[in-house]
Parts: structure tokens; sequence; C-alpha cells
């Protein structure tokens, strides 16, 4: 009797959506033809807000390296995870990717939404020490505005702390995006390699970790003309060739690499590693500092974390 009275139900609307077309063909045939002039994009990683708009929200993701803490600080509000604060010199603060304003919407594949207090620092704190992929909701829409269904919430945010700044400005925001999409990457043999410039080494006496922030000093002050390479990162050594005469710099294992890090001074793109001294290079002092700079603050970090990955990768063949 159910499914009759379903089947009953089904065709009356039917019948009424067809008798209403019928009558009042000119506002359907408007409808559709506003319809097909609106451009909707449907991502299920970006689903956030279909619950109370069809407005999209810019979401973008924010990679980033394993460290003792992001720096961020939050504001749980309506079931959403504001960032409010950055720490001065924490992570977050050196990416320069993530701002006040945006929102924390899931990480590492835990989604975020309609979260409790505290929340987001569970899930952070569990993953403490490993690589982290943020999904993040930007404050500001694709035009530059005040991403709509954002309005009331950051108006309650800025009741609460007057102070609050929201950041970046636009033109700030597209900088650094056209910044993070420049062509710094190339393919080769199906691998990426990254587009850097070459600084110089300097032959350094011990190749700890502790010496690796003067010893990148060390190069800069020779002021040497730098040298566009392709910095190749193999399965269990790097190589780094010209990338214009194609000529071999340097080409060393993983297992000879005894630190890497980046520069802790100026705009953080500046990496370093040492590598043991070959028994051929003249005035061998034991260990060879080894300088270059990538494009992004991003790609210093990937590069940085890559080359220490390798290490666990070539355990293997050792």
């Amino acid at each position: 009797m159910l499914s009759k009275r379903g089947n009953s139900c089904h065709h009356w609307h039917s019948v009424y959506i067809s008798n209403t077309v019928l009558s009042f063909p000119e506002p359907f045939m408007s409808l559709l033809l506003v319809l097909s002039h609106m451009e909707f994009k449907l991502d299920m990683e970006n689903c956030s807000f279909l619950d109370e708009s069809w407005l999209l929200p810019v979401c973008e993701r924010y990679e980033v390296v394993p460290c003792r803490e992001v720096g961020m600080v939050l504001r749980y509000l309506s079931g959403r995870v504001f960032v409010l604060e950055l720490m001065p010199g924490s992570q977050a603060h050196v990416d320069k990717f993530i701002s006040p304003g945006d929102i924390i919407d899931e990480i590492n594949g835990t989604s975020l939404r309609n979260s409790k207090n505290g929340q987001a620092g569970v899930v952070l704190s569990r993953l403490k020490g490993c690589p982290l992929s943020i999904g993040v909701l930007r404050w500001r829409a694709q035009d530059g505005t005040v991403y709509l269904p954002l309005i009331k919430l950051l108006q309650a945010l800025r009741m609460e702390d007057p102070t609050l700044q929201l950041g970046p400005a636009p033109s700030q925001q597209s900088a650094t995006k056209d910044q993070r999409n420049s062509p710094s990457q190339c393919l080769k043999e199906g691998r990426i390699v990254y587009i850097v410039q070459f600084l110089g080494k300097a032959n350094i006496m011990f190749g700890g970790k502790e010496v690796l922030q003067h010893a990148i000093t060390q190069v800069l002050q020779k002021n040497l003309p730098s040298k566009e390479v392709l910095l190749d990162m193999k399965e269990t050594h790097l190589t780094c060739t010209e990338r214009n005469s194609k000529s071999e710099l340097f080409e060393h294992h993983y297992p000879e690499i005894s630190c890497v890090g980046r520069f802790s001074q100026g705009d953080y793109t500046i990496f370093a590693f040492c590598v043991v001294d070959s028994p051929e290079t003249p005035q061998s002092t034991g260990f060879c500092c080894v300088a270059l700079r990538a494009s992004t603050i991003k790609e210093c970090e990937v590069i940085v974390c890559r080359i220490a990955t390798g290490f666990k990768h070539t355990e293997w063949f050792v």
C-alpha cells in the first residue's frame, strides 16, 4: 500500500511540474538560460560550506615539514577553527602561507568541521613530528572580497578582539601565489627535478649540524656568481648539473651527507648540506658545505625534507 502511495505521489508531482512548465514556459526557459551561464564546479575537498551557500571558498593545501610546533593561535567559533595569530618565528610565520582569518578545515585527512574546543590541538599533538597536510579555507573569496558566509563570523571575532588583523592584502596574496606557481621544476625520466641556484662550496673541519649555519655564511661571504642548476634527487643519491651546459657539478650518495638544513637568516630560501670530501679534493679538510638557493620557501623545505628522507631510503642499499 505504501509503495502504491509512493508511486502515486511521484506521479502527481511529475504531472504537476509538467503542467506548470506547459502553462508558464517563459519563466522556465529563462531559468534554464540563467543556469546555462552559471559556472559551478563541485569539488569534494571543498564542500565545507555547501550546507550554507552555493558560493565556494578559496580552498588551498598547506604542506608542513616535520617540526616541533606549527605556531598558530586558534579560535573555535560555530564549529569552525579560525586562525587568529601566527607566533613570531614559528613554522607558520616563516612559511607565510596561512593568514589570520583563514579556517583550518582538515589536517591529514581528519575533518575539523563542527569541531569542539581543542579538537585541532588534539589532532596536531597526535601528529607531532610528522609531515602535515592542512586543508585551508581562505577568508577572502576569489575576487578579493570577504567570503560572504564568513562575514558575520569575522565580525564576531573582531568584537572579541578588536586588534585582530586579517591578512594578507589581496595583492600580497596573489603575489605569493604567483611566486609558488613560478616555473621552478622540470621532469627528467619521470622524476621532478628542481631548478635552483648553486651558490658555492666551503671547506669545513667538521660535518655536524651545529656548524651548518656558520658554513653557509662562509659560502655567502665569498660573493661568488650563482649558477642555475638542476638538482635531481634520486633513490640512492643526488646529482647537480648546470642547466645550460648540462655539465655535472657533483654527485653525492646520501650516506656521504652528514647533515642538511635551511639558512636561518634572510628569506629562508637558502639551504645547504655537509658532505665528506673526496681524497682527491685539493686541501681537503674532511668536509665540504654545499649551499644552494631554492625559488620559494616551500620548495626549500621540500628539498631539505627529501634529502633527509634519502637517509632512510639508502639504509637498504648501504
